[in-house]
């Protein structure tokens, strides 16, 4: 069998061992491949061309080992909805970094893998359904524009996995620029050595940033592009309607990706109270609350590195304020200009953040579709739908259209950007369950369907209804899983 199809490099093992056990994946009875993502293996030259089958599904299964890997699971902590614990990869392995071309590199991870030293008496496994969640909402998000981690493949395993039932098993195989988190950061300060902190610190700025070597102060500068990267992360989601439903520390990559697709949605009607995450008993992790919830997680990843931005910790705790205080300002105006392409606006106009609040205000009052309604505000033929004719629309579009005339570009650019804003199509939370209820009665076609519809989302042409359309009452599902 060959073994040559990545190009590994591994050094995230340099950071030394605290920061991970060493381990391989624990071999699973039949390995299958349930789904490979041609286009992703492609874009990063990872050759499985000639690969079989059955060779393929024992190298993304891990029951056998690809050239140049050299197996870990990492450490890290985590504030989980609010509280700190100790973590780390309980049922994944990180087989090596992926070295392209053009000398960028990712974490190739298998999710599923079997247990390691963290995995806190769990078993180490995933089940299918949500690997094959992970899988389409990943894919669904890359092709909306937001920053993810992407899935190479899913692989069965052969086996059932208890939980509630017994389910059949799988194993995901996860790409992503790095699993450094803001966890990784707090583990590292739960160590009292700021000698690790700075060691983590240099890793990290070396693999995502390093033109942040020459600042006068690096950990301050650091902490500010994370700040960045999160703000425009964090709107993107809010842009496509998108609830992450766990946004612990652990689950906040620094590389600016979504990370750790669990019990996560996309939401139908508008309602910036929308919770759909069944472990969110609280509503901490609401449509709304996401960006108050990436500041908070960003304090913590201050605190973590507080000694390394001044040897003076007040002096050091005043500039790590100023810039998570700062958070809220750079995040409200990135909204708005996030609004304003929405809309159809360009160039900046006193009276467009009222004019943005009172349609989204109007949208969750008439309880209408957020996905929708945004693109047919790009539409004339779908404004004529019997729901803009409501006296409220109708009084709004008037002061809508009349912002547009000052506009400093044409109405069909502005249009033309609405399009590019504003998807068509989304992965509707109950097109999801039903590919997957399919699924683990070992029926794809919904899933190939339904992936095949979500990788061209703000395409011009038809959908099929059952894709665009609000659930009917007998198929609305209220509460998404972790289900691993």
């Amino acid at each position: 069998m060959k073994l040559n199809q990545f190009n590994f490099k591994n050094s995230y093992s340099e950071l030394g061992e605290l920061f991970f056990a060493a381990g391989n994946p624990d071999p699973v009875s039949n390995p299958q491949i349930v789904i490979f993502n041609d286009r992703l293996a492609g874009s990063l030259g990872i050759n499985f061309s000639d690969t079989s089958d059955k060779e393929k599904a024992a190298i993304l299964s891990g029951n056998c080992l690809a050239h140049g890997s050299e197996p870990i699971s990492q450490a890290y902590a985590g504030h989980q909805f609010g509280h700190f614990t100790m973590l780390g990869d309980g049922r994944a392995h990180l087989l090596g970094e992926h070295c392209t071309e053009d000398g960028k590199r990712f974490d190739i991870q298998l999710k599923g893998s079997g247990p390691t030293r963290f995995s806190r008496n769990g078993d180490g496994r995933a089940v299918l359904g949500p690997m094959l969640r992970e899988y389409i909402i990943s894919e669904a998000m890359f092709a909306l524009g937001v920053p993810t981690t992407r899935s190479l493949a899913v692989v069965s395993t052969g086996e059932k996995v208890l939980r509630e039932n017994l389910l059949p098993g799988a194993i995901l195989t996860r790409v992503a620029s790095s699993h450094i988190r803001v966890g990784t950061f707090e583990f590292a300060a739960s160590q009292k050595d700021t000698n690790i902190i700075q060691k983590l610190l240099d890793y990290t700025i070396d693999r995502h940033e390093p033109e942040l070597n020459g600042a006068s102060n690096k950990a301050l500068a650091f902490l500010e592009w994370i700040i960045e990267q999160q703000a425009t992360l964090i709107t993107d989601w809010m842009r496509v309607g998108f609830i992450h439903g766990v946004m612990n520390t652990d689950n906040v990559a620094l590389s600016g990706e979504t990370i750790d697709y669990g019990p996560c949605a996309f939401m139908d009607e508008y309602d910036p109270n929308t919770v759909l995450s069944s472990i969110d008993r609280n509503a901490r992790y609401s449509y709304s609350n996401q960006p108050k919830i990436c500041q908070w997680n960003l304090a913590r990843l201050a605190e973590a590195i507080l000694p390394l931005i001044d040897p003076d910790l007040e002096k050091s705790v005043k500039l790590a304020e100023e810039k998570i205080v700062n958070f809220s300002d750079l995040y409200q105006a990135k909204w708005l200009d996030m609004m304003r392409s929405k809309f159809g606006l360009s160039g900046i106009q006193k009276e467009d953040e009222k004019l943005v609040n009172d349609l989204l205000e109007w949208m969750a009052q008439k309880r209408v579709d957020y996905t929708n309604t945004f693109r047919d505000l790009s539409s004339e033929k779908a404004l004529l739908k019997n729901v803009y004719q409501d006296n409220g629309f109708l009084s709004w579009r008037r002061r809508w259209e009349a912002r547009r005339l000052k506009n400093n570009q044409s109405r069909d650019a502005t249009t033309d950007i609405m399009r590019k804003m504003n998807p068509a199509i989304i992965p509707r939370n109950h097109n999801v369950e039903k590919a997957l209820g399919s699924a683990e009665d070992m029926n794809f076609r919904p899933f190939y369907e339904l992936l095949k519809m979500i990788r061209d989302p703000y395409s011009e042409r038809e959908y099929p209804e059952a894709y665009c359309s609000l659930p009917q009452p007998d198929e609305r599902v209220w509460q998404t899983f972790c289900g691993t």
